[in-house]
């Protein structure tokens, strides 16, 4: 079953920014996490409004970031938000069969696997993410730059995928780039 975007992708954008403002002041996320809520979305079903590729790092939690309930966000959290056939296949889903309209890429100041793709080759299987990011980043040094070229790579592929094509095509999906600031909590859509 296909659901279809119940929301445009400039309404999501204006809820993420909403709920980041709330978050930058706030103590606790008192957004709705109830046992009726999980009934509801058990019941009827999950309708995210949008799509948040990030970092694993455990300061990145887009659900509070957001302030948002169950059911409000698809999450897909890997070290350096990097994009690869699981995490494009998760994406497809989240926006042809959940009819989220919006998929934001968002990367962090002090990012360890950008970190590491810079100054370091290691080893193991952390090679595959750090070998990735190198490729989006090139030759920049600049932890800050280096983490938003890493973004635009993402987007990049995300907006290379047919069937990304496909609903933006049809349903008006937006892909934007974003960067959340661990010094203050504040996200910059890039």
């Amino acid at each position: 079953m296909i659901k279809h975007v119940t929301t445009t992708p400039a309404k999501a954008l204006e809820k993420l920014k909403a709920g980041n403002a709330r978050y930058i002041d706030a103590m606790v996320n008192s957004e709705d996490t109830s046992q009726a809520k999980r009934t509801d979305t058990l019941v009827n079903g999950q309708e995210p409004y949008a799509i948040i590729i990030t970092c694993s790092d455990s300061r990145v939690i887009p659900e509070n970031i957001f302030m948002t309930g169950i059911g409000e966000l698809f999450v897909i959290r890997i070290a350096g938000n990097v994009i690869d056939e699981h995490q494009l296949g998760s994406i497809e889903y989240a926006a042809s069969h959940l009819g989220a309209p919006l998929i934001v890429v968002m990367g962090h100041t002090h990012c360890g696997a950008v970190h590491t793709a810079i100054n370091h080759d290691p080893e193991g299987y952390i090679k595959f993410i750090t070998d990735k990011i190198k490729a989006a980043i090139g030759d920049e040094c600049d932890p800050y730059k280096a983490a938003c070229l890493n973004v635009k790579s993402c987007e990049a592929e995300i907006e290379a995928s047919l069937e990304i094509q496909k609903v933006e095509h049809q349903e008006g999906l937006r892909v934007i780039g974003a960067m959340y600031h661990l010094e203050n909590g504040l996200v910059d859509f890039i």
